[in-house]
Parts: structure tokens; C-alpha cells; sequence
């Protein structure tokens, strides 16, 4: 079979070449790494956790890229096009050089079978590589100590907040999750928890390793006041901080975690505090408690999980004139539905409820269930779009319709046509 020439014949194989969607481990990913040579000589920022860790490399890009390095940023998932996952410079990486990318890990690969993921990871370093990044901000997409982002050994290590997610694969509490978490630690190399309550296993790994590790609520402090904020760390304190770009009570944790990886990293990159106001004033990443229209206030969220269901919920109660909530509401399957609808069951005043059709969606009559098990109004749609337009015309002026449960919910309201939206 020849090879793939578009993007999206690449991505079409990719999907299905491998037996399993997940596979964690190192081994093979590895082997393809070497025979690349892919072993940048730029600084290293990876990002693990939960929740966050998106925001936290669109702060890190958006703050480096203001000093003015040029920074090779990955993240996942995508929302709209595979091409946001990879961006240099701020700028997403083309079709081409996707592809280009792509043939290289290909011509290199063999008979080592890799899943989307891994090969995507490559295909990103092999650019950044190629581009000659001066730091790379790598976000794990699937737990750490087995993830193909952890190849390379951070300068700076930066886990999130922790919850459950995943547990068929990162174990079953905190404590498991928390540990394959602190895998992206390495010995003597610093490291930073946005985690305010850290399991114990976390603190006990970077502890053996002899890893610097700084806390919030510890070492890191922030407190804020009017149109600023202030983010102590250590000794050292950032003030008259703007207002982090991304709105949310939740993103002064994200914004100060970030803050504290660039302290670690000051010797060597440094970034002045005018990099740093400018890069916390811009940094954007879609998808989180965005707003996206007025009268009625429309906010899509890719809240998944209980505690970004939470984070979600505290957000929608300090928004003023919230008036009625209304949700749009889609999620896949294997997740904790009815932990999602628990923490937000208070603030939503009707669901507005709809399958996805992805494979892994759960579909509409499962989500009901769980709905009226809680005692909650709900009303039924043939599709997200249905859903989306009905919650639209319920809604008054002063109400607000918040569209969440999924990055594939936010994606598919995001690719209405402008005038549904």
C-alpha cells in the first residue's frame, strides 16, 4: 500500500493501524526515537495532570514566546484541526509540514506498530527538532511515567490538579493516579505541583528521586485583588500580575503553576516581567469556559470529569446576572456521568441532553437516565445541533446556556454555522 499524501489520509490510518487505541509503555516508541535521532538540545517543559494542563502550556507558550523564544508547543486532544496540536512560534504547523513529519517517523518506524498518539508525538519533535525550538512545552496525554511525551527528560516537570480519570489505566484512586503523574520527575531536576492537596504517593516519589519540588499553598502563594494579582514564589514575589486571560476562578492556579516553572527556569530562560504580563494577557486555549456570545451569555466548557465539573459549576455561580442556566449537555461513555451531573446539578435549571456520535459516546437515553435518577428537568435531542438550537430559544436575555461534558461537545457547537452559535 502506498503511503498516505494528505493530512487526512494520515490521520485516517493512524486511527486504526494500531490494535489498541491506548497502549502505554516506552519501549517501542523508543526504538523509533533513537533510530530519528530525535534528542533536541533545547530546554524541556512537560505538563501532567487532570485537569489544566492545556492552560497551563498556553501560559508557558504565550509568556516564552513573548520574551522571545521560539517555543515548540504540543498539546492534545484537538478541537477542530490535528494541526492545533502542534504549533511553533504560535502558529499551528501546516498540512505539509504535518505530513513531512509523519513520512519521517514512517521511514524510521519499521515493523514497530505505534499508536496515533505516539506516532503524533514524534512526528511533533521531529518538527521541533528540524525548526530548532529553543524550548519545547510538552502536555501528556495519558497519565506520565508511560507516556510517550516522557521520553524526553524535563528541565521542569509540571503536574496539575489530580482527580479521577483514566482509571482504567492510571488505577483506581488518587494515590495510583497521583503516581504515575510524578513519573515525568526526574532527579535534581525541579519540579512544580499545581495540585494544592497532592496525593502522597506524588510527594513520597519526587522525595526518593531527590526532586526540588514546589507546592501551591506552599512555596507557591497567590492572592488577588481588583484588575491584579500577585504570585509569590519562594523568595520571590511577581506583582501587579494581569489577570489571567482564560477566565475562571481555577486558572490563578494554572497561571501561577506556569509563573513557578519559569522561576525554576529563570537561569536559563529568562523571561522579563513585561514577557510575563503580556503572555499571561494573551494566553488562550478554546474550549475553556469560553465565551462565545451575549443576551443570552453562551459559554462552552470541555469539562469532563468531576473535578472540572466542579471547577465548571464555581464558575457559572460567580458570573454575574447568571440568570438561568441552561446545558447543553453530550459525553462519552466511559466516563463518570453521574459524578458530572452531581457537581452541577445545583446551578443548571434545565439539560438540554443529546448522544455523541463518536464511538466511544454515550448515547442520549443513557444520559437521561442518570439525569432522572437525580430528579432533574431534562429534554431529550435527536443531535448536539438539536439540543443546541432548543436551549437557544428556551433561554432568555439575562440566562446563560453552557455547553460542556466533552472536548467532542465543544467541538461540534464550535463547528455550527455562525449564526446557530
Amino acid at each position: 500500500m502506498s503511503p498516505p499524501h494528505t493530512l487526512f489520509e494520515w490521520l485516517a490510518l493512524l486511527e486504526t493501524r494500531h490494535p489498541k487505541a491506548i497502549d502505554l509503555g516506552l519501549d517501542r516508541v523508543r526504538a523509533v526515537k533513537d533510530r530519528l535521532g530525535l534528542q533536541p538540545a533545547c530546554s524541556v517543559i512537560t505538563v501532567a495532570g487532570t485537569n489544566g494542563k492545556g492552560s497551563v502550556c498556553a501560559y508557558l507558550e504565550a509568556m516564552l514566546s513573548a520574551a522571545g523564544y521560539q517555543v515548540g508547543c504540543y498539546t492534545s486532544p484537538h478541537l477542530l484541526r490535528y494541526n492545533e496540536r502542534v504549533r511553533i512560534g504560535r502558529r499551528e504547523a501546516s498540512d505539509a509540514d504535518l505530513v513531512a513529519a509523519f513520512d519521517a517517523v514512517e521511514q524510521a518506524r519499521g515493523g514497530t506498530s505505534l499508536t496515533y498518539f505516539e506516532q503524533g508525538t514524534l512526528a511533533a519533535v521531529w518538527l521541533f527538532q528540524r525548526q530548532d525550538v529553543d524550548v519545547m512545552v510538552l502536555e501528556v496525554g495519558l497519565g506520565g511515567r508511560l507516556d510517550a511525551v516522557n521520553l524526553w527528560d524535563a528541565d521542569c516537570a509540571v503536574v496539575t490538579a489530580i482527580d479521577l480519570d483514566h482509571q482504567d489505566y492510571l488505577g483506581p484512586d488518587r494515590e495510583s493516579i497521583g503516581f504515575e503523574k510524578a513519573g515525568i520527575f526526574r532527579p535534581g531536576r525541579p519540579a512544580v505541583c499545581g495540585d494544592p492537596n497532592p496525593p502522597r504517593s506524588l510527594l513520597d516519589h519526587a522525595a526518593r528521586l531527590g526532586t526540588p519540588l514546589l507546592r501551591l499553598g506552599r512555596e507557591i502563594r497567590h492572592e488577588q485583588g481588583g484588575a491584579h494579582w500577585r504570585c509569590q514564589v519562594g523568595e520571590t514575589a511577581y506583582a501587579e500580575l494581569p489577570r489571567p486571560a482564560m477566565a475562571g476562578r481555577h486558572q490563578f492556579d494554572n497561571a501561577a503553576a506556569a509563573v513557578a516553572a519559569l522561576d525554576c527556569l529563570r537561569a536559563r530562560l529568562p523571561v522579563g516581567s513585561a514577557a510575563m504580563r503580556q503572555g499571561l494577557a494573551e494566553a488562550r486555549q478554546p474550549g475553556r469556559f469560553q465565551q462565545i456570545g451575549e443576551r443570552p451569555r453562551r459559554i462552552l466548557d470541555v469539562a469532563h470529569n468531576r473535578q472540572s465539573a466542579r471547577s465548571l459549576a464555581e464558575n457559572l455561580r460567580h458570573l454575574p446576572d447568571v440568570g438561568t442556566v441552561h446545558a447543553v449537555f453530550a459525553m462519552l461513555g466511559d466516563k463518570d456521568i453521574a459524578a458530572v451531573v452531581a457537581e452541577l446539578r445545583d446551578v443548571i435549571g434545565h439539560w438540554h441532553i443529546a448522544g455523541l456520535a463518536v464511538p466511544r459516546g454515550a448515547d442520549a437515553e443513557t444520559l437521561g437516565r442518570v439525569l432522572q435518577a437525580a430528579g432533574l428537568a431534562y429534554t431529550q435531542h435527536a443531535d448536539l445541533a438539536a439540543a443546541w438550537r432548543a436551549a437557544c430559544e428556551a433561554a432568555g436575555p439575562a440566562d446563560t446556556i453552557a455547553a460542556f461534558g466533552s472536548f467532542y461537545t465543544v467541538a461540534e457547537i464550535m463547528s455550527l454555522p455562525e449564526d446557530l452559535r
